[in-house]
């Protein structure tokens, strides 16, 4: 047992150091700090570290220590969806701005229809990697996978570009917001009726997740909302009534037959926060927590992938999926922003970031393969189409001459997309703004 204990501490130590070595070299290489996180995966997986001779992927991360850092690096997805769902600018997501819903309902839709219909078109392609049964379930998780946007790698993106408070990067990020919260119900209904549960019938699932949201958007929140208004006798610290909701909703809907990120991001959409904007005191802790403990996650993708063991059909379909996915996200969002008046430049720069997947794309992929909706062959082909998609996303943006922001020590991770300096300048302009003609109406 202390054997195993020292294994995994050390394997920590280890993904700690590599990730956030490769992480900074990705910021000066004008790439976000998630790509480099991801590499850091790839390269101590097999597909790199296991090609050196003497098994070092092997020694380092041993069999009896992996499930340990599974359950860790899923603690940390659950705290990283959390705060996606706590974040989420319901604001801008109610206030149905013409070029937020004309971008996320294109740049959803879209590239959804493109990616089941890539199934159908190309099924001897998907057979050859080892997908020969085209199902509803697993139609709807091909649709997700190409369709989705990451959205806190976009935010970070925007934020070291200097764009996060434009019309483009707020435009982008809440189209983000409002694709991640349909893409995840997708997901969830992909995964009803697979064989993650079978002793359980599928209506009795679908019921059963039904009654858990209503019971935690409807009784769960306003309960929450009345304790935070309360004199703060019992409890003064929300932060633990926040890790608490967080892994008991995750425990909840794994029990259930979803996954259990389903429920750190349902319990992000049910706690309320302090006069409708997210608490400080409960944000900054979770995304730390996820941030620290995030490069695990990817270290435990990169350690089931093969890169050379892929085979050419593979790379074909890692083409043809590619194509699909980019030309179903940056065709229909520059369309959509210019019919609702936004310029060719701000346009583009919405495309392009819309077009980014990352760290949200990895986390569907890995639920799609722990419910057995994809093989492993395929799962890998995913992994690579996301991290090309995030890759591009940088030249694209120089391409369109959007400067890049120097960066610097101090700079936070960039799974917290707190708002810069800049943004809140320009956010407190808008509402003056939009306060005087307000009074000039009345």
């Amino acid at each position: 047992m202390d054997i195993l204990v020292a294994d995994v501490i050390g394997d920590v130590v280890l993904v700690l150091v590599v990730s956030s070595l490769l992480g900074a070299f990705a910021r000066r290489c004008g790439q976000s700090a998630v790509v480099g996180q991801i590499l850091a995966g790839v390269l101590l997986g097999p597909s790199v570290l296991g090609r050196v001779p003497g098994h070092l992927t092997g020694r380092l991360f041993p069999n009896a220590a992996l499930p340990s850092l599974t359950v860790l690096s899923q603690v940390a997805v659950v705290f990283f969806m959390f705060a996606a769902g706590y974040e989420l600018d319901r604001q801008s997501m109610r206030g149905g701005r013409r070029a937020v819903l004309l971008v996320a309902a294109s740049a959803l839709l879209v590239p959804m229809g493109l990616g089941g219909g890539a199934t159908l078109i190309f099924r001897s392609s998907f057979a050859a990697i080892g997908e020969p049964h085209i199902s509803r379930s697993f139609i709807l998780f091909m649709g997700v996978a190409t369709s989705i946007t990451a959205l806190p790698v976009l935010a970070a993106i925007a934020r070291e570009r200097g764009i996060a408070g434009s019309v483009a990067g707020v435009t982008a990020a809440s189209a983000a917001g409002i694709m991640d919260v349909v893409a995840w119900l997708v997901l969830a209904i992909a995964l009803v009726g697979t064989a993650r549960k079978p002793s359980r019938p599928w209506p009795v699932t679908l019921l059963l997740i039904s009654c858990f949201v209503v019971i935690m958007l409807l009784a769960v929140r306003p309960a929450l909302r009345w304790w935070i208004s309360q004199p703060r006798f019992m409890l003064s610290n929300r932060l633990p009534v926040a890790v608490v909701i967080a892994m008991g909703s995750a425990w909840v809907t794994a029990s259930l037959g979803l996954h259990d990120v389903f429920g750190g991001f349902l319990a992000g959409l049910t706690m309320p926060g302090a006069d409708g904007t997210p608490d400080a005191e409960i944000l900054r802790p979770m995304e730390e927590i996820g941030g620290v403990l995030l490069p695990l996650f990817f270290v435990t993708t990169g350690l089931s992938m093969d890169i050379e063991a892929l085979g050419t059909s593979a790379f074909v379909l890692l083409a043809i999926l590619c194509a699909f996915a980019s030309a179903g996200k940056l065709g229909p969002a520059y369309v959509s922003s210019r019919v609702a008046g936004l310029c060719p430049r701000d346009s583009a720069v919405v495309a392009v970031l819309v077009n980014t997947r990352g760290l949200t794309e990895l986390i569907a992929l890995n639920v799609g393969l722990s419910a057995g909706l994809i093989g492993q062959r395929l799962y890998n082909v995913l992994v690579l189409m996301a991290l090309i998609t995030t890759i591009a996303t940088s030249p694209l943006l120089s391409l369109i001459r959007v400067p890049t922001a120097s960066p610097s020590a101090g700079e936070p991770h960039p799974a917290a997309p707190l708002a810069s300096g800049r943004s809140e300048r320009l956010r407190t302009r808008l509402q003056v703004i939009t306060n005087v003609h307000r009074l000039r109406a009345r």
